[in-house]
């Protein structure tokens, strides 16, 4: 469990901030009805915690040449890692990489500029392992936003299926 557990006022502030940044800590204060002081000290805690990490401009893909937008799921080879082996600056085209469990080791989001510059990227990442690829369409939503964990759901047990009779009718 954490140390520090944002309350409703500070999730007000991280929801205001993950719309626009750049707003001021009056404004802030003025929407979510705590005084410019009051809401400075909440966001340098929120600093302080390691919850919020930074701030951003959000820049639009396509509007400066990298239309293409892929998923890469890649099988590293023994001594072989991506991870391990490969500088960042080598493939500036991964925007995110995630750690799998199962078969691929590896899930990597990639933008490029064209089909032809995602063809030599597979071939220079297909220098790691086994790969296979997903290209993106479109993406008609995306949640940037973090918001609180829903409540917790509780798990279906499954005793159902040990209760249901079988097709002779023993149970």
């Amino acid at each position: 469990m954490r140390a520090y557990e944002p309350d409703d006022t500070d999730w007000a502030i991280l929801h205001e901030l993950q719309l626009d940044a750049r707003i001021s800590f009056n404004e802030l204060g003025r929407r979510i009805h705590l005084s410019p002081p009051s809401v400075a000290e909440r966001v340098r805690r929120l600093e302080g915690h390691g919850i919020l990490t930074g701030y951003a401009a959000h820049v639009d893909p396509a509007a400066v040449g990298q239309d293409v937008t892929a998923y890469i799921n890649l099988r590293c080879d023994p001594g072989r890692c991506l991870l391990k082996t490969a500088d960042p600056e080598e493939f500036p085209e991964v925007v995110e990489i995630h750690k799998l469990a199962g078969r691929h080791c590896t899930m990597l989001r990639v933008r490029v500029a064209s089909i032809a510059h995602f063809e030599g990227l597979v071939e220079r990442i297909g220098t790691h392992g086994p790969l296979e690829t997903t290209m993106v369409m479109s993406t008609p939503f995306t949640r940037r936003e973090v918001r609180p964990a829903p409540p917790r759901r509780p798990v279906t047990t499954g005793d159902a299926w040990w209760q249901a009779k079988d097709a002779s009718g023993d149970a």
